[in-house]
């Protein structure tokens, strides 16, 4: 996760160590920060030069053009946050229950899951015809990774798309209402959330293991 003291650190240092020390990953570090906060249009070679404090030739040694940099954010999204949600809806689980769980992960730890940086490309992709395409295919895979969790706990074709659709889109459209509450207040209503994707009650222990995983990974 990308934090606003993380890119402030990049323009602090490239002021105090010189411009030669610029190195690639503090300007995807500052892009991807600007997405976030600012939008793909402030996403400028010149803008983020002038808060690093370095030309623009320095850009050029780490990419060919602005479209260069905008297709590695993009691939840096889907490296991480779509990689994530498949890397855990295909974790073995003894239950659907846990394996839904493994899934919950993602939308309480963002180093797993990154809600700023996927608002910010899905904000993108109403602008651009090949974001908005890319967009929709990382929506259908991360769909069919939950999907195929479901069929191998035994629900049906049909029943586990379904499911898979419901849990995925309730929670993008939880971060799209820009909804805040504690983790504590969310870890109390697991077990309901649990028993409405799928149909089945936690097993005993399942929760409380999720919730002192949760707690370990969030300092909370």
């Amino acid at each position: 996760m990308l934090s606003d003291s993380s890119a402030e650190a990049v323009v602090r240092r490239s002021r105090l160590i010189g411009n030669t020390k610029v190195t690639r990953e503090d300007w995807m570090k500052l892009a991807l920060e600007t997405l976030i906060s600012e939008g793909v249009e402030a996403v400028r070679v010149l803008a983020l030069g002038q808060k690093l404090n370095v030309s623009r030739s320095s850009f050029y040694w780490y990419f060919k053009s602005r479209q260069d940099l905008l297709d590695q954010l993009l691939d840096y999204w889907r490296n991480n946050n779509t990689r994530f949600i498949l890397e855990q809806a295909g974790r073995p689980a003894a239950s659907i229950t846990e394996a839904v769980l493994n899934v919950f992960e993602c939308w309480l730890d963002e180093r797993l899951f990154n809600p700023r940086l996927d608002f910010a490309v899905r904000a993108w992709s109403r602008h651009s015809a090949k974001v908005h395409r890319i967009v929709n295919e990382e929506d259908d895979a991360r769909v069919d990774a939950i999907r195929a969790m479901f069929l191998r706990h035994g629900y049906a074709d049909t029943e586990a798309f379904v499911r898979a659709r419901v849990l995925y889109f309730t929670q993008i459209g939880y971060y799209s209402l820009e909804i805040v509450e504690p983790v504590s207040n969310r870890l109390s209503l697991t077990p309901a959330y649990l028993f409405t994707h799928t149909g089945k009650q936690p097993r005993q222990g399942e929760v409380e293991a999720f919730a002192e995983k949760v707690r370990v990974r969030t300092g909370s």
